[in-house]
């Protein structure tokens, strides 16, 4: 199921829809990362391309973090 999650990123509430199977991947790579989730998605966010959405980003980089075998940073 897709929800709506929001996320404070450089002082600014932004909000994201996301596939519940996308959130928990993030939630585990952050915590292996030893990051905040809020940490995560605003690294995520800082590094996407200008023209893409947040939400996109978010489910590239676990798509990356997947196929990398995980523990790897894309």
């Amino acid at each position: 199921m897709i929800r709506k999650h929001s996320a404070t990123l450089h002082g600014h509430r932004t909000s994201f829809s996301l596939e519940d199977e996308f959130w928990a991947e993030l939630k585990t790579i952050a915590g292996s990362r030893s990051l905040s989730l809020a940490a995560l998605i605003s690294e995520i966010d800082d590094h996407r391309p200008p023209d893409s959405n947040l939400s996109s980003a978010l489910r590239l980089y676990v798509l990356s973090w997947a196929k990398a075998g995980g523990g790897c940073q894309p």
